[in-house]
C-alpha cells in the first residue's frame, strides 16, 4: 500500500500509518526499531532497498530524511513537508516514510521526525554518504542510541578514520567496521586452532580502502605486534598474513568470493569471505545496539602506526645488487611517490650545500 501526502505534517502522518495498518488488518505495530536514514534523491533508492531488505530480520518503521533546501531564494521561502508512506509488501517487514522536507523546514528536520518514531523502541541514525563530523552532535544524531556512518564513501575514505576518531562517541560504528567481520572471526579461529607467537603481520588491500586499515589498526590493538600495509589492485582486502617462526598463517582472498586459509602443517581449505551488499551490513549491525568498545579502540589508533614496506627493508640494502635495487627505488617511487619526491629534494639540497661551500673555502 502506498499513501502520498502533499504539505503535511507529522500528526496526520502518524494517522495515515494508522489507518493503513488498519486497512492491512494489522492493529499492532509489531516493530522492534526505528531507523532514520539521512540521505538526498540520489542515495535514496539503494538506501531504502537495502533498509527494506534489513527488515524482513529487524522489523522496523523507516523514515528516510530527503532535504531539499531549494536553489532559489523563492524554493528556500518555500516551508513544505510532503511523505510518502509505504506499508505491506512495500516496505518490506515493517513501514517506510519518506520525508522530503523543503526550504527552512530541512534545517529542522529533528521537530518532524521526533514525533514518528517509535514509542520505547530504539533508534538507529545511518547516514549512507555525507555523514556529519560529529554523528553524536548532530541533531538527528542526538536522538538515536546508535549511529552508522561509511568512511568508504567520504572524499578522503582513510582521512575519514582521523575525523571518526576525533569524534567517536560510544553509540557509533562506520560500516568500514562491518566489512571486515568476516576476516576478523577467520583470523581468530585460525588462531584458535594453531596458538602460535606472531611476530609481525603484513595486511594487504587496495588503497583508498578505510576497511584494509581498520583491519591492521585491530590486529595492532590485539597483537601488538608490527603491522604492514602492503597496497595491491584489491578487490577490497586481498591478503593478511600472520608471520611466525613456523612459517605463515595466510587468508588469502584475491577475487572478493572465497579465501583461502594456509596454516604451516595443515592443507589449505577454502573460505567463505564474499563481499556482502549493504542490506547484510545494516542486518549485522541491527543486530546489537550497545557500544562497540572493539571498534572504539581501533578506530581511536593511528593510521600512521602501520608500517609500509620501505621503512623496515634498508638493513638489506647492502646485500642487494645494484639493478635490483635500481629497481626496487623504482617500484617505491610508484607505491609512494611523495615519499621519493620528498628524498630527492633533500639530496638535491645537501649538493647545494655543498657547492657553496666548496666556493666559499676556495
Amino acid at each position: 500500500m502506498k499513501i502520498d501526502l502533499t504539505n503535511t505534517t507529522s500528526s496526520k502522518i502518524n494517522a495515515a500509518l494508522m489507518e493503513a495498518r488498519r486497512a492491512s488488518g494489522s492493529t499492532a505495530a509489531g516493530m522492534v526499531l526505528t531507523l532514520v536514514i539521512v540521505t538526498d534523491e540520489g542515495s535514496a533508492y539503494d538506501a531504502l532497498k537495502a533498509a527494506n531488505e534489513a527488515s524482513r530480520e529487524h522489523p522496523m518503521r523507516t523514515l528516510a530524511v530527503i532535504k531539499r533546501a531549494g536553489r532559489s531564494p523563492r524554493a528556500r521561502a518555500e516551508t513544505r513537508l510532503d511523505a510518502e508512506i509505504l506499508v505491506g509488501s512495500d516496505a518490506g517487514s515493517g513501514e517506510t516514510v519518506i520525508l522530503r522536507m523543503h526550504g527552512e523546514l530541512a534545517l529542522h528536520a529533528q521537530s518532524v521526525v521526533l514525533p514518528l518514531l517509535l514509542p520505547d523502541a530504539p533508534t538507529v541514525v545511518w547516514w549512507p554518504d555525507n555523514a556529519p563530523l560529529h554523528p553524536a552532535q548532530d541533531p538527528l544524531g542526538a536522538l538515536a542510541q546508535r549511529r552508522i556512518t561509511d568512511a568508504v564513501t567520504a572524499e578522503s575514505p582513510v582521512g575519514q578514520l582521523a575525523q571518526r576518531s576525533q569524534s567517536y562517541t560510544p553509540g557509533d560504528t562506520d560500516l568500514a567496521w562491518t566489512r571486515i567481520t568476516g576476516w576478523r572471526s577467520m583470523l581468530a579461529a585460525a588462531l584458535d586452532q594453531r596458538p602460535a607467537a606472531i611476530t609481525s603481520v603484513v595486511v594487504e588491500g587496495e588503497s583508498y580502502n578505510p576497511s584494509v586499515e581498520l583491519l591492521g589498526l585491530w590486529l595492532l590493538n590485539r597483537l601488538n605486534v608490527p603491522v604492514e600495509r602492503v597496497v595491491t589492485g584489491g578487490p577490497g582486502i586481498t591478503a593478511v598474513h600472520l608471520r611466525t617462526k613456523d612459517g605463515d598463517i595466510t587468508l588469502d582472498r584475491p577475487d572478493g568470493l572465497m579465501g583461502t586459509l594456509s596454516m604451516p602443517g595443515s592443507p589449505d581449505r577454502q573460505v567463505a569471505l564474499k563481499r556482502r551488499e549493504t542490506s547484510e551490513l545494516i542486518a549485522e549491525e541491527l543486530r546489537r545496539l550497545d557500544p562497540d568498545d572493539i571498534y572504539s579502540t581501533a578506530v581511536r589508533t593511528s593510521v600512521e602506526r602501520l608500517r609500509e614496506p620501505s621503512e623496515h627493508t634498508a638493513p638489506a640494502a647492502a646485500a642487494v645488487p645494484v639493478a635490483d635495487a635500481a629497481a626496487a627505488a623504482a617500484d617505491a617511487a610508484v607505491a609512494n611517490p611523495a615519499r621519493v619526491t620528498a628524498d630527492a629534494e633533500k639530496s638535491a639540497a645537501r649538493k647545494v650545500a655543498g657547492k657553496r661551500a666548496a666556493k666559499g673555502s676556495a
